[in-house]
């Protein structure tokens, strides 16, 4: 069973822990238009495991920001996040690069 998705929201900030995955992202769903209310950065870098629901939810969060006008800059994306982000060739959606992990 995964560990419980946890976040702390400061925004422009909001930080995720845990896992974000298929089990664990639904509550995170269900609150996202309220967490992400004035938030400009997605900090990654707690998560400890992110699947492939996980990954189309950070592809969607940004689409919903770009929709709105804005932008979302998913920071600290790990080592784990980037081969998986590579896999579904989505380096285009969710730039991996060093500006984008800070």
């Amino acid at each position: 069973m995964s560990d419980a998705l946890r976040w702390e929201s400061q925004p422009p900030r909001l930080t995720l822990q845990g896992e974000l995955d298929r089990e664990t992202l639904v509550a995170f769903w269900d609150a996202r238009k309220k967490l992400m209310s004035g938030v400009t950065t997605l900090d990654v870098s707690g998560l400890e495991r992110v699947d492939s629901s996980g990954l189309a939810l950070l592809v969607h969060l940004r689409e919903e920001a770009s929709q709105q006008g804005g932008s979302l800059t998913i920071a600290g994306i790990t080592d784990r996040l980037n081969t998986l982000i590579a896999l579904y060739n989505l380096q285009d959606i969710i730039p991996t690069d060093s500006l984008a992990n800070k």
